[in-house]
């Protein structure tokens, strides 16, 4: 095959096809990863409804060495808890259930919607439900949430635009010892980038319309 022909050739590939790319989903992040405590998590937020209703705002990255620990799971290097505000020990249900719904936006303009997916884990005291765009995902049903891990995991249901995952964290109604928070960690995500073709050049069309043309002839030439 001579140059010209080769060269038209992936001329004509990039013409008709666009090029796809898989990357990992930004804005996907651990709860309270990087933060040290005290620190507020500004890609978690939350509002509430029932005993703590009216109260919004950031997530606060917790102590992890004070109470309610070591009950709830570990912090680690890969995430931490977060919990409502400054005062680890605020008791936010003394009289009645609070339920906490904490907001995670991730952004998939310019990406293949179809093609996402992802993976993670969570944790919750004392229960919660998972929903992506409304849908949900995962479940936490034990009443101690807070002491093990609860999988997740999403390849449909996804937006062309701005995504939410929404962790609705029910705390149980305590006059005593209470506590709340939200744990969560992202395992894998993978979407693919589609990428346009550029306009071409005339240049680009000739080269195309020659390698055409000689691919034409080598085929006569064959049955020939």
């Amino acid at each position: 095959m001579t140059p010209l022909v080769r060269t038209s050739i992936a001329v004509a590939a990039t013409l008709f096809s666009g090029l796809t790319a898989a990357t990992t989903i930004g804005g996907l992040v651990n709860t309270g990863a990087g933060l040290a405590a005290g620190s507020k998590d500004s890609n978690y937020s939350f509002s509430a409804i029932g005993n703590a209703a009216g109260l919004t705002g950031n997530g606060i990255v917790s102590n992890g060495s004070l109470d309610p620990f070591p009950s709830w799971l570990a912090n680690t290097a890969s995430s931490s808890w977060l919990i409502p505000g400054a005062n680890q020990n605020t008791n936010y249900s003394p009289t009645s259930n609070s339920v906490f719904t904490w907001s995670l936006s991730f952004d998939l303009t310019g990406f293949d919607a179809s093609s996402a997916s992802f993976t993670g884990q969570w944790a919750a005291d004392n229960k919660g439900v998972l929903l992506l765009n409304g849908n949900v995902i995962s479940t936490i049903s034990s009443q101690r949430g807070y002491a093990g891990w609860t999988s997740f995991a999403a390849s449909t249901g996804f937006l062309a635009g701005v995504n939410t995952l929404q962790f609705v964290v029910t705390d149980n109604v305590d006059r005593t010892y209470n506590f709340t928070g939200l744990r969560a960690e992202f395992l894998s995500s993978n979407v693919n980038a589609t990428i346009a073709p550029s306009v071409p050049e005339p240049h680009s069309y000739a080269l195309m319309l020659a390698g055409l043309g000689a691919l034409g002839f080598v085929a006569r030439r064959r049955r020939g």
